[in-house]
């Protein structure tokens, strides 16, 4: 039996089923006497102490099995946990409605958690899943219970379950752990994540798991988003081979990690990491990107009550660009909007936040947003290759508009005497097909364009892409779409300008070859898809990718498009 989902790691799994499930918690809503509300309180006071103990402890135990970087999620936990809105937010609960304890931290979290949820970046959305985990976590220990975790696993298995967070894989020994399988979730959720920093396959949002059994032989294909239930023999020794052989590779890749992005007939492409957080660049670094294609600055948005300042926000610039060490980073503007309550900034309800209020749309109905944003940048300029890109962009005014902006804050660094790049780069997100279909009127106004593929599908499908029941409609390599990269890598090659992608399918070697023949200059990722990229890349000519990408195009289905993509990775061996 074949059970279906999305690729969440590469490389292939062999093992028995343990289904993985979590103790249901039962919160008492029963009102307390006004005479209970400073136990309660202090009931939650003590749990979070609780939990930072467990959390610090956890942290320790992670840097020592998978490194100082894994482990500094759980330094973010922490300040996450011990946050005086969070915990304030309860206790006033508490005070104000007379609940329990439980109840109050339940409904604080859900709160603070559906900020992350309902974002529309995939990479911000799951984040929304570390919020949820921790407060489990707060609401066991106020509950009395024993907190959720992995470390009892004593045999290999595959390990099946709704979701895992980011507890339950700082436990997870890989040499036991040989696939993951989960209900829930995508290439960007922190189970995934995780999978791939611990080069475990995983297969995410199978949907349901009833039909897995504990102790069932299953064989877990990443590569290909399958889960193979109950193998015959042969098809058990056949599997137990490719695994030997995809590890085999999987080393060679990391061998040649630090090679150039070049193909074999000698063109050139760059090739960057996409990030969130200043220590994201090291991973970045250490696979072989040369650069970051996309940094996500909506965490600075998100840290406060209050808009990050001018200090703050060029600080963080400035040590990216010195991260980077000479090598560029594109930033991009904040890109939130309707979909998220946020603190620091009073967002109307809307029916359909999706295409409404957001991203530049709320810059430039509030400059000073972008003017601070803007000069933060600019400033942090002098210590590194920067550029700044505007996301969600649906007219030629807007990026006049945000251009002015832009000269404005150069005029006041000049005033100043700061030193600043004058040439700073700028760019734009094309993620709406608008933008996409007319991209020759927006090349005089920009240096390059960098292609948001989860929203560019998304919009010029009419798929909701967090919808499971329509997820099968959500193609990448859907004719219109590819007709749209075309359009504007063309548009921009015209002028002699450059595009790039940001967006998942740039980091999907299936598509890698399509890209470099559509004239793709710039593909930006998940670190941990760079080696495999980069190999392909080396592996082909030019050429032939080209002859590929003209095929693409006279097709007229998705699935045509995506076998054809297939059979070409496999005649060179590199469906790995």
């Amino acid at each position: 039996m074949i059970v279906r989902g999305i690729s969440g790691a590469r490389g292939i799994g062999l093992g028995k089923v343990y289904v993985y499930t979590h103790e249901d918690v039962v919160i008492p809503k029963d009102k307390i006497e006004e005479s209970a509300v400073a136990d309660e309180q202090a009931q939650i006071m003590a749990a979070l102490d609780k939990t930072v103990a467990q959390l610090e402890a956890i942290r320790d135990k992670t840097a020592q099995t998978m490194g100082k970087k894994e482990s500094a999620i759980f330094d973010a936990h922490i300040l996450i946990a011990q946050d005086p809105a969070l915990i304030d937010e309860a206790k006033n609960l508490v005070a104000s409605e007379q609940c329990t304890a439980a109840e109050a931290v339940s409904r604080t979290v859900e709160q603070f958690a559906a900020v992350f949820s309902a974002m529309d970046d995939e990479y911000m959305r799951a984040r929304g899943a570390d919020i949820k985990d921790i407060g489990d976590r707060l609401l066991r220990n106020v509950l009395g219970m024993t907190p959720l975790g992995l470390s009892h696993l004593t045999e290999e298995v595959i390990l099946v379950a709704n979701d895992l967070t980011p507890s339950d894989t700082a436990s997870l020994d890989k040499r036991l752990v040989k696939g993951i399988v989960t209900a829930c979730g995508g290439p960007t959720s922190h189970a995934a994540i995780m999978a791939r920093t611990l080069e475990i396959p995983a297969v995410m949002g199978v949907g349901y798991i009833d039909s897995f059994t504990d102790g069932a032989r299953a064989i877990v294909k990443g590569s290909e988003g399958e889960v193979l239930l109950d193998p015959t023999e042969t098809e058990w020794q056949e599997y137990a081979v490719k695994a030997d052989n995809y590890q085999r590779q999987v080393q060679e890749l990391k061998n040649t990690a630090k090679l150039e992005a070049v193909t074999k007939d000698g063109h050139a492409v760059l090739l960057y990491g996409n990030m969130g957080k200043v220590r994201d660049i090291e991973r970045i670094k250490q696979v072989g990107g040369t650069g970051v294609g996309l940094f996500r600055t909506e965490f600075l948005y998100m840290e406060n009550d209050e808009l990050p300042s001018l200090d703050k926000q060029f600080a963080t610039y400035k040590q990216a660009a010195e991260a980077m060490e000479g090598q560029p980073v594109v930033i991009r503007t904040m890109d939130i909007g309707g979909d998220k309550e946020l603190k620091c900034l009073n967002l109307p309800k809307e029916m359909n936040p999706f295409l409404g209020y957001r991203a530049i749309r709320i810059c430039l109905r509030h400059p000073d947003i972008l003017r601070t944003q803007l000069k933060a940048v600019l400033k942090a300029s002098a210590y590194g290759k920067l550029s700044v890109m505007y996301p969600m962009i649906s007219s030629v005014e807007e990026v006049k508009a945000a251009n002015a902006i832009l000269n404005e804050m150069k005029e006041e660094l000049r005033q100043e005497g700061t030193p600043f790049d004058d040439q700073l780069p700028v760019g734009i997100m094309v993620e709406i097909p608008a933008v996409a279909i007319s991209a020759e009127y927006f090349v005089p106004y920009v240096d390059f364009f960098s292609i948001g593929t989860n929203d560019l599908c998304q919009y010029t499908l009419a798929v909701d892409r967090m919808n499971e029941r329509i997820s099968h409609l959500y193609q990448p390599l859907h004719p219109s779409v590819l007709h749209l990269i075309k359009n504007t890598i063309d548009a921009s090659h015209k002028y002699n300008k450059i595009t790039g992608m940001c967006g998942e399918m740039a980091g999907d070697p299936v598509t890698t070859m399509i890209l470099l023949g559509l004239g793709l200059d710039e593909f930006s990722m998940n670190a941990a898809s760079i080696p495999m990229v980069k190999h392909i890349i080396r592996s082909v000519t030019l050429q032939e990718c080209q002859k590929i990408a003209s095929l693409a195009l006279f097709m007229d289905t998705a699935e045509s498009v995506l076998n054809l993509a297939k059979t070409e990775l496999e005649k060179r061996g590199l469906n790995l």
